[in-house]
């Protein structure tokens, strides 16, 4: 499975912008998806996961619950994560990863594919 991200930019506080995460192989609905970012000089951190089973298994970081949204298509091998309320805090390389497991989990190493990150920075 290759991922590939897109959708990241430069927008100012208080702002939104939406990811989109695009899969190509097979069996995208069998893989749980998952957003993590790296700010800089910090390590990788959960940001937003779904379920192959879609909306009725969602997690979020704790940070963004209330601003975050995931959702995901898989007719066409998509996810996306929407950021409404934008705080500078949330500048960072975001990254789409995938897991062939139902469930969503906050840890890096349970993630076997990576996409190469998009960009995401928040002007205060």
């Amino acid at each position: 499975v290759q991922l590939e991200e897109s959708g990241g930019g430069l927008v100012q506080a208080g702002d939104s912008l939406r990811l989109s995460c695009t899969a190509s192989g097979h069996e995208f609905s069998s893989y749980t998806m998952g957003w993590f970012r790296e700010a800089p000089g910090k390590e990788r951190e959960f940001v937003a996961a779904i379920s192959w089973r879609g909306a009725s298994l969602t997690d979020f970081a704790d940070s963004v619950k209330g601003r975050f949204a995931i959702s995901r298509s898989n007719a066409r091998s998509t996810v996306s994560l929407q950021m409404d309320n934008l705080k500078s805090e949330d500048t960072a390389i975001y990254y789409c990863a995938g897991r062939y497991d139902y469930l969503p989990s906050h840890r890096v190493r349970d993630y076997e594919f990576w996409g190469q990150g998009t960009q995401v920075t928040v002007s205060s």
